[in-house]
């Protein structure tokens, strides 16, 4: 029940708000430490709308999907989590931007997996005004373990 309510919270947030200030991503990610033992590949979508807060700095909710596939050789189901976090993105000239998402990962599958907090410090590069080429870090600290991936993809403007 706690998933779906965060689930609705986040659709509804993201629902009331004007579509043109919104951010897509698709990114994909190689599982390191505790996530590489159990999984080969990673891909992660994000949605997120951030407000100008000033002329440098953004902050917004982002919401998204992470899903990483089971090493068959080990273990045969993959792991997906729904992040949903408060994003700080702050530019340091007029291509590169630092930021960090920082919040909650509702564990989704396999049944039974734990949620936990969710992290994802990152650098942007930006191509243009409604694409950036993003690298991040994206950990999720469960019960005596954590799950991390590198991550390299692209974020579109909306």
């Amino acid at each position: 029940m706690k998933k779906l309510f965060l689930a609705a919270f986040a659709v509804f947030a993201f629902a009331s708000v004007n579509a043109q200030e919104f951010k897509a991503g698709v990114n994909a990610g190689l599982p390191i430490g505790d996530a590489g033992d159990f999984s080969t590949f990673a891909i992660a979508v994000e949605l997120g709308y951030l407000f100008e807060v000033s002329e440098d700095f953004q902050a917004g909710p982002t919401v998204g999907f992470n899903h990483s596939f089971g090493d068959s050789d080990i273990i045969d189901e993959d792991f997906s989590w729904l992040p949903i976090a408060a994003a700080g993105r702050f530019a340091v000239s007029e291509e590169f931007t630092l930021g960090a998402d920082l919040g909650y990962a509702i564990g989704v599958a396999p049944d039974g997996i734990d949620s936990g907090f969710y992290y994802a410090p990152r650098v942007q590069y930006g191509v243009s005004d409604a694409l950036d080429i993003v690298l991040a870090y994206r950990g999720i600290s469960l019960d005596g373990i954590s799950w991390s991936q590198i991550t390299l993809g692209v974020e579109f403007g909306l």
